[in-house]
């Protein structure tokens, strides 16, 4: 089983506001509301590509219902963690000549509730997938992926790390299977200025010498680059086509890495598949479908290169 865990999950609020003016009453061109966070976007991905996985996580109030119910609509199974107080975030993301956000802040996750969710993780056993995805609220400790991994060590657990700064450099030495920054947060981490594709694959050697396994870091416009365990360096420029909405299309990256991964056992598959699912979320309103990320896998041929 895929289990994904999202610490803060919300209500993902996108307007389109046409000619945005601070301080009037502005009127939207177009709405949309999706449940959000990056372990359910993973989640509700591999559902669309046919993979089942399990959504872990904290929901709250009146929207940690909705999220709930949304999520099951489009078929993914649940398990989140109820709590009696406080309600799950709604993000609001406005569109106009610019685009902001405003995120809100979550329930409050005391030590006995990030108690019970490790209890839910004691279940896991050899074969089973778990993804870290995202940040986490104020109120848990950053070495929480850390303790996480720490509490699985030995059971052949296949965990994938999609995070930033301390949550991603604390789990480095406990070799996760597969992390996935992007070329702005590889350069963060490192402290390094990343200047092209090849500063890309050092950043890459240095988080596998720091215990990374595979390392898929994610470029934008630019495409992608995979350091595979085995030494491989696989690349790709990206799709072309008019990105609609990039929320969401670093999640379907992992999301379709996964799916590659676990139906081929090839990592160049497995990056193709990452690659196409992330495109085919940036150019859509919500996250990517199959037959989308089929399309593009055929455009995807002759794309890869094998650079080592």
């Amino acid at each position: 089983m895929i289990y994904t865990i999202t610490f803060n999950p919300a209500l993902d609020y996108i307007v389109t506001v046409e000619d945005f003016q601070i301080g009037r009453v502005n009127r939207t061109a177009a709405e949309y509301m999706y449940p959000g966070g990056k372990g359910i976007n993973v989640s509700i991905v591999l559902r669309h590509l046919g993979m089942e996985s399990r959504a872990l996580g904290f929901v709250a109030g009146f929207t940690g219902a909705e999220i709930e119910r949304r999520l099951g609509e489009q078929g993914c199974a649940t398990d989140f963690i109820h709590i009696p107080e406080g309600m799950s975030r709604i993000n609001m993301k406005l569109r106009s000549e610019k685009e902001t956000e405003i995120n809100g802040m979550g329930p409050k996750l005391t030590p006995e509730l990030i108690r019970e969710l490790l209890k839910k993780l004691e279940d896991l056993q050899a074969g089973d997938v778990l993804v870290l995805a995202g940040s986490i609220p104020a109120t848990v400790s950053d070495s929480i992926y850390q303790e996480i991994m720490e509490m699985l060590a030995g059971r052949d657990v296949m965990i994938v790390v999609d995070a930033t700064r301390e949550l991603l450099a604390n789990v480095l030495p406990l070799h996760p299977f597969l992390v996935k920054p992007n070329n702005h947060e590889l350069a963060e981490l490192l402290g390094v200025e990343m200047k092209g594709r090849e500063d890309i694959i050092r950043g890459a050697e240095r988080l596998q010498e720091m215990g990374g396994r595979n390392i898929l870091v994610s470029m934008a416009g630019d495409g992608a680059v995979l350091l595979t365990e085995t030494g491989e360096v696989y690349t790709s420029e990206a799709h072309r086509g008019r990105v609609v909405n990039s929320v969401g299309a670093g999640d379907s990256m992992v999301a379709g890495f996964i799916n590659g991964y676990l139906r081929s056992g090839s990592y160049k598959t497995a990056f193709e598949f990452g690659l196409c699912a992330g495109s085919a979320s940036a150019f859509s309103e919500g996250l990517a479908e199959k037959e989308q990320v089929e399309a593009l896998l055929m455009l995807q041929e002759g794309m890869t290169k094998q650079v080592r």
